[in-house]
């Protein structure tokens, strides 16, 4: 765990702070935050404050009640490493194209990245071109789970699928065939969620 690494006690606290801010236009009190979570007295909510601002995520002004800001917003943002074909696979380069802001799934976490859809072969499972997956990387999935797959240097999103022993990656669109997994193809994440652009 690196220095400015927080632990599960001190991310739920800066959720709360995070979420009062968002949805109150406000940041909570020591007190609000000490009866949330059921800390006996404000010296244990300073403690978690002053270990926040330790690792850089809020910012305390002193004199005022509601006088907590954050720092890291970026905290909040996934990045958008390229495009996944929802269709053929195409080659999906690991460029950064920006960053996808994530209010409504704050914190999701070092090994989440997004990748914009391109093609209509998961039209059926409500993933749509243009549409944003998120991703969580990782090598394994089960039956099942959509997943963003690597055919040789070629990437693709489909549902992961098993018959007769084999595996397959299945469009969710009857224009679309299966591909076969084979030897050079592998898994190179699993979606969480899609995002759609609506701006």
């Amino acid at each position: 765990m690196t220095k400015d690494t927080l632990t599960d006690k001190q991310k739920n606290v800066l959720k709360f702070i995070y979420t009062s801010i968002r949805h109150n236009q406000s940041p909570p009190t020591i007190r609000e935050i000490g009866e949330k979570f059921g800390f006996s007295s404000t010296g244990t909510v300073r403690d978690y404050l002053h270990a926040l601002v330790a690792k850089g995520y809020i910012r305390v002004r002193e004199g005022k009640s509601r006088a907590i800001e954050l720092v890291k917003e970026a905290l909040f943002q996934v990045p958008v490493l390229g495009r996944v074909q929802a269709g053929m696979p195409v080659y999906a380069a690991e460029d950064l194209l920006g960053y996808l802001n994530l209010d409504q799934f704050a914190f999701p976490g070092p090994d989440v990245f997004a990748l914009r859809v391109r093609g209509a072969s998961m039209r059926d499972a409500g993933i749509m071109e243009g549409d944003f997956v998120l991703v969580r990387k990782q090598d394994h999935a089960q039956a099942g789970d959509i997943v963003v797959a690597m055919i040789g240097e070629e990437a693709t999103v489909k549902r992961l699928a098993t018959r007769a022993g084999d595996y397959f990656l299945d469009p969710a669109n009857a224009d679309f065939k299966p591909i076969p997994m084979t030897a050079v193809a592998f898994i190179i994440g699993k979606v969480l969620q899609v995002v759609r652009d609506c701006a």
